[in-house]
């Protein structure tokens, strides 16, 4: 399985928008691609900004380029991200798990009860 993590920042009084744009536009489209085993949105408020963190979880990285195209490092952004980002950094991470220890019934439902 493989972490694709990717980082960008917001204005305060865009976070709660972004949010919104997140779970109905990007969310949608990383579980729509064959191979996406799930997604989690970080948020963490700072003096700056609203730093934003996405972990992707993958398959394979053939999976991934059929969400993020032949250069698997590239970072993909949608239109809306104009509106939103107050930059644009040009490269995700990939992280292979090496261990994982899940209950994985207890995670869903503190994740149900927080969104």
């Amino acid at each position: 399985m493989i972490v694709r993590i990717w980082h960008g920042r917001v204005p305060h009084e865009k976070a709660a928008s972004y949010r919104d744009f997140l779970s109905e536009r990007a969310i949608p489209d990383y579980r729509g691609v064959p191979g996406n085993l799930g997604v989690f949105v970080l948020e963490r408020p700072a003096a700056d900004a609203v730093h934003f963190v996405t972990l992707t979880y993958w398959t394979s990285l053939d999976a991934i380029r059929a969400f993020a195209g032949e250069d698997v490092l590239k970072a993909k952004y949608y239109p809306e991200d104009q509106d939103f980002l107050l930059e644009f950094e040009p490269e995700v991470a990939h992280y292979t798990v090496a261990d994982a220890a899940v209950d994985v019934d207890r995670l869903a439902n503190l994740i149900q009860s927080r969104v």
